[in-house]
């Protein structure tokens, strides 16, 4: 399938594994490059930029394939080595990175000089615009059904993607509710031009994730994710768990004087106790409503094969059939 996204990208299929806290290690990247989309690495997850140097390079010996690192920018005090972060990306070879958190415009003229592709991460178009008028290649638009940060505004793919088409010049991926052929097919008839897969590819079996995240996910249906932290407008949809419904009733409790210390606790260094150790009432994690989609735990050639092969004939007999 040929797509602006399979070209500017260089792959096979117009599929993206998004970057996730403590799952996009070098494994999974490389499983999904080498099954024909594109694999991302989570740069924040690696502690230093020596770690994600380290990273890219074992990602580098698993694939010859085009895989992405994610640079997640984030509103704090005390802000990551970002230009170590950039000069490991560069240095590494890699030839997409895809930006989340607040605007990158101050790494963008390094990451072009080195001819890499740049996606940001936006959930309303206004934010997309800004990222199509900064020099983003390309934006992945994430639904209301996204898990993680869904911003503010609470719009659901049916209308953000179209809206999105009306407006971009660059291409952009659908992302939030992304599982299957049916949400690749509905996501190119809305103009997006792939998916971007988060939850989905944490169950699969090359995730570098605990068995434990793996079922629950499985266990799960579409009505079994929360969102967390909307008084302090850093909304987060994660999977419910006694942890969150802690977090919750202090939210309930605290009303608009709740402050990020009173649920630290609940969100503070949570991701190597549940992905890694499989603790998973440790706190709340990132999970999207896709969930209620998601039935078996196949290898990402496997997902990605049946994906394609599923959309295949969803748009040549479904479709088709319907204009004869």
């Amino acid at each position: 399938m040929k797509t602006k996204i399979t070209e500017l990208f260089d792959i096979q299929y117009p599929i993206m594994q998004g970057g996730m806290h403590y799952v996009g290690f070098a494994e999974l990247a490389a499983a999904v490059s080498n099954a024909g989309g594109i694999g991302t690495i989570t740069g924040l997850t690696q502690k230093t930029p020596a770690d994600l140097a380290n990273e890219i390079a074992k990602c580098k010996d698993m694939t010859d394939k085009p895989f992405a690192v994610n640079l997640t920018f984030l509103p704090t005090l005390n802000p990551p080595d970002y230009p170590g972060y950039v000069k490991a990306i560069i240095e590494g070879g890699v030839k997409v990175v895809e930006t989340a958190g607040r605007n990158p415009q101050s790494v963008l003229p390094h990451l072009k000089d080195a001819g890499i592709k740049v996606i940001h991460k936006c959930t309303s178009v206004r934010h997309a615009l800004k990222a199509q008028s900064i020099g983003c290649d390309a934006v992945s638009v994430d639904g209301f059904e996204c898990g993680g940060h869904p911003g503010e505004d609470d719009i659901p793919n049916m209308i953000l993607l179209p809206r999105a088409a009306e407006e971009l010049e660059i291409p952009f991926l659908a992302s939030g509710g992304m599982a299957n052929a049916q949400s690749l097919v509905a996501a190119l008839a809305m103009g997006a031009e792939g998916i971007n897969m988060g939850t989905r590819f944490i169950a699969t079996k090359e995730a570098p994730v605990h068995e434990n995240v793996k079922q629950a996910i499985l266990n799960a249906t579409e009505l079994d994710t929360q969102l967390i932290m909307r008084p302090l407008r850093n909304t987060e949809r994660v999977l419910n768990n006694d942890a969150v419904e802690r977090l919750i009733e202090k939210e309930k409790a605290l009303g608009k004087d709740i402050k990020f210390e009173d649920i630290i606790e609940e969100v503070a260094g949570v991701y190597p106790k549940v992905m890694l150790e499989g603790t998973m009432d440790a706190g709340a994690w990132s999970c999207g409503m896709v969930v209620g989609l998601i039935h078996d735990i196949p290898t990402c050639k496997e997902l990605v094969d049946r994906i394609m092969k599923d959309a295949f004939e969803l748009i040549q007999e479904r479709l088709a059939g319907l204009l004869s």
